[in-house]
């Protein structure tokens, strides 16, 4: 006997797709674990021969709600993507996308220059980069051998 799925509020005459709708909407906001978590861009770092990059989604933030800082051996990202609300909408179907402050903190290591950080924006990505002090940068040492 093979299983079936049980949808009592699947699209029929007695349930149209209003009724549909409503119900996603309430299983969504019953099930999001995410509501009450403040948004932070996702972020990542690696290292380069001369820098460390900071690179930072953040699709639908403008350039001037933007803040870098960097203090005391932390770099400080602040940022704000705010909520556009067109006119015409009649109501939304599906909010998913997270709105609103967001503040990250990041360890910078001595070995950074921060007088010579540098920062991009393109695409919705914002790069920061920090390039390292000359002490910091890798060098090559021959080794010479004495054959006796």
């Amino acid at each position: 006997m093979p299983l079936v799925k049980f949808t009592p509020f699947t699209e029929s005459e007695d349930f149209p797709a209003g009724v549909r709708m409503f119900q996603d909407t309430i299983n969504r906001l019953l099930s999001d674990q995410t509501a009450n978590r403040p948004w932070a861009p996702s972020v990542d770092i690696f290292e380069t021969e001369n820098e460390l990059v900071l690179k930072a989604d953040v699709p639908g933030v403008d350039l001037k709600d933007i803040d870098i800082q960097i203090e005391n051996g932390t770099l400080t990202l602040k940022g704000e993507r705010k909520f556009e609300r067109d006119e015409n909408s009649k109501g939304f179907h599906r909010l998913e996308r997270s709105y609103g402050s967001f503040v990250r903190y990041f360890t910078v290591p001595e070995t950074v220059d921060t007088d010579n950080v540098r920062a991009e924006f393109s695409n919705g990505v914002l790069s920061v980069a920090l390039p390292k002090k000359e002490v910091a940068k890798p060098k090559s040492i021959k080794v010479q051998v004495n054959n006796n």
